[in-house]
């Protein structure tokens, strides 16, 4: 499955753009920690566990995002803005941020548009 589907390319933009974002605003570490890997173990459990909201989205959620993509086996729901939300907004308004908090609600929405089901259940 390539990212060209309907509905993977433009998830694909956005996480691009998500990356480009979290590059623009400084949000984004050259060298961040292997997270994934204390995740994938169980060692971590929630993007409350990471040491920050933004590299938990930089080591955890777009690499996972870019791979459910890649194959076309998305969630049916995503609710990252809504966490973005709460990081950014809701307990401290960071307006650097509200650009990528956007583009995290728009991530959402095209998940959900997308119904998480694979290409071959929706061609059948």
């Amino acid at each position: 499955m390539t990212a060209t589907a309907p509905g993977l390319d433009e998830l694909a933009q956005l996480l691009d753009g998500i990356e480009a974002e979290m590059l623009r605003i400084g949000f984004w570490q050259q060298q961040p920690p292997d997270l994934l890997a204390d995740y994938d173990a169980g060692r971590r459990r929630t993007y409350l566990d990471a040491p920050s909201f933004e590299l938990w989205l930089q080591a955890v959620f777009l690499p996972r995002a870019r791979a459910a993509v890649a194959t076309g086996d998305l969630p049916t729901h995503s609710s990252v803005g809504t966490m973005a939300l709460r990081q950014w907004d809701y307990y401290e308004h960071v307006a650097e941020a509200q650009p990528l908090l956007r583009l995290l609600h728009q991530f959402d929405e095209a998940v959900e548009r997308r119904g998480g089901r694979s290409e071959e259940d929706r061609d059948g």
